[in-house]
């Protein structure tokens, strides 16, 4: 081996007469939890930029469910007006509308 072409601040000795490479990762119990660490914030970048586009997904088709309830009981409202439903129909349709 050319130790010559090596930096030698990667060197550590290890017994007389040898040498190695640093443990540049980490090791033992703080190479344990190091791991767990950056999996979890991974997991957390993942979970927070799902959860973004899920929100700008939502503000662009309208939002919310109250909003659609809202125009189908004007639809209902439109078609009684215009007298292509009766009473009976409209009253019935309304109930089912605000339940759901």
């Amino acid at each position: 081996m050319m130790l010559e072409n090596v930096n030698p601040d990667f060197l550590v000795h290890m017994e007389e007469g040898e040498w190695g490479w640093h443990e540049m990762m980490g090791f033992g119990w703080f190479g344990i939890f190091g791991a767990i660490f950056m999996f979890l914030f991974w997991i957390l970048i993942i979970v927070g930029v799902v959860w973004f586009i899920k929100w700008l997904v939502e503000q662009g088709s309208g939002g919310s469910t109250g909003a659609s309830k809202k125009s189908a009981i004007e639809i209902l409202d439109e078609k009684y007006a215009r007298g292509e439903i009766d009473d009976e129909e409209y009253e019935k349709r309304r109930r089912k509308l605000l339940e759901a």
